[in-house]
């Protein structure tokens, strides 16, 4: 089912489940306008969060996933009058609503990336769960070849995917990562051929989006919060969270199918 964003920047379909959110500028290696940007807000808004979403997957078209903001577009940049405060608060609301509304999703997510992701592009791709790449995709941060410091907490996003000390040689060096050591270091989490990128997305978002959504759900908050509190405070909080799901509909469907020794047929409550 094709999803309406408003432009023809944004297209979005779903389809089992699986939400697909695909970054349409492939003349710009589909690098983030104002008008992209703000459908890709509304749609997460909108459409990700919903009872109907089980996995949401972000990809680009044509032959890049996301060069990052449009270098050309800053290079033509003319001073529109706003304040600091305004350009501030106006930035923040994009990052968090792009990046960081990626991340608070509850459900599965998954960035397809069939060919190069740098910058802001990149951010978006570490700010989901998992990354499949083509073999041919290349990543950078990018960021220090045009003199800015990095944006859509591109660093906290690094850092807690490959560690600090690879994070700082990438910010630092805006070194191109191909696939091969993408796989290698952690960024990428599967690398196929280019041709079945898509069957592969599929093959991986497919059961993630019929899976069961509370356990998903409690999961993400474990580990989202791994890295920063200490192991006894996590049992605790595991706890917690393993008797509510104890208490779903989807824990007794899946007891009863191990039982009778058939998949599971999870409703998300």
């Amino acid at each position: 089912m094709q999803i309406e964003t408003g432009t023809e920047q944004l297209a979005c379909d779903l389809e089992d489940r699986v939400l697909t959110i695909t970054l349409n500028r492939p003349e710009a290696r589909n690098a983030l306008s104002p008008e992209l940007t703000g459908a890709f807000r509304a749609v997460l808004a909108g459409q990700a969060g919903d009872a109907s979403v089980g996995a949401v997957v972000v990809t680009g078209a044509g032959g890049a996933f996301c060069a990052g903001g449009d270098v050309k577009g800053m290079a033509a940049r003319k001073d529109d009058g706003r304040t600091a405060d305004e350009k501030f608060r106006d930035m923040r609301a994009r990052h968090h609503e792009i990046a960081g509304a990626l991340r608070a999703l509850r459900v599965p997510t998954i960035a397809a990336l069939p060919g190069p992701a740098a910058g802001a592009g990149l951010a978006i791709a570490l700010a989901c769960d998992l990354r499949i790449a083509a073999e041919g995709a290349f990543v950078s941060a990018g960021y220090a070849r045009v003199g800015l410091s990095g944006d859509y907490g591109f660093a906290w996003l690094l850092t807690r995917v490959v560690g600090p000390a690879r994070a700082r040689e990438l910010m630092l060096t805006s070194a191109r990562v191909d696939a091969a050591r993408g796989l290698e270091i952690g960024l990428f989490n599967q690398v196929v051929p280019a041709a079945g990128l898509a069957e592969a997305t599929r093959a991986l978002a497919g059961p993630l989006a019929n899976g069961p959504r509370v356990a998903f759900a409690y999961m993400k908050d474990n580990l989202d919060e791994a890295l920063d509190i200490d192991h006894a405070t996590a049992i605790d909080r595991e706890a917690e969270r393993m008797l509510r799901t104890q208490g779903t509909a989807d824990h007794k469907e899946a007891a009863r199918a191990f039982v009778e020794k058939r998949p599971p047929e999870f409703q998300g409550r």
